[in-house]
């Protein structure tokens, strides 16, 4: 059994205009079963910490412990957004670049190692950051659109619920003997890929609160 809750609106502030309207809350549960029908899984999983200050919250954990000053909000740029040091921040250009670099040679290495190419797999479920960064690697990586399921506009960014979330938004039924490429990317810098085989899959209902 797998569990992954997010809940992005007590990390952002509400008063910074740059994260506050991009995040959702969501979570996510997950019975996953191995067995041999369904061929092998692959995956490839990355981290640089070298990029750890393009989304980040810099207090409130064990290094830097909150206190009086952490806690404190203050304005942050000359746009007036406000936010305390417990408050999490993103470079969202950097973020980008750092996107279409790291992620279509993962996706293409991913691929190379299942022996597949994008006409044998069925959907590609990429984490929900926003329409550019996803339109981007469609094109990058010429995907039939048809083959890319959305639900940014449904619930922003989900963080780490945002592929699971998409699977269960828009592919409910339709998981029966289907090969699909996951592909997401996130706070560390950290990035990962996946091609696996879906099969007697059930897919609940969302439930919305």
């Amino acid at each position: 059994m797998l569990l992954d809750g997010e809940t992005r609106s007590r990390v952002y502030s509400a008063k910074d205009r740059k994260t506050a309207f991009l995040f959702g809350d969501a979570g996510v549960a997950a019975l996953i079963e191995r067995d041999e029908r369904f061929g092998t899984s692959h995956f490839s999983l990355n981290t640089d910490g070298s990029k750890e200050e393009l989304i980040k919250m810099n207090a409130g954990g064990y290094r830097n412990p909150s206190s009086i000053e952490t806690l404190q909000e203050k304005v942050v740029d000359e746009y007036g957004n406000i936010r305390s040091e417990e408050h999490g921040y993103m470079n969202g250009g950097d973020v980008f670049n750092f996107v279409i670099k790291e992620n279509p040679p993962d996706i293409k290495n991913i691929m190379s190692a299942a022996g597949v190419v994008a006409d044998d797999l069925n959907y590609f479920v990429f984490h929900q950051a926003n329409n550019f960064i996803n339109s981007y690697l469609m094109k990058k990586l010429k995907l039939d659109p048809a083959k890319v399921p959305s639900t940014i506009a449904k619930y922003g960014n989900t963080s780490s619920v945002s592929i699971p979330l998409t699977i269960v938004s828009e592919l409910k039924g339709k998981l029966t003997d289907t090969k699909v490429l996951l592909s997401g990317f996130g706070v560390g810098m950290a990035w990962a890929s996946a091609v696996l085989r879906f099969g007697d899959c059930f897919v609940s209902d969302i439930v919305e609160v």
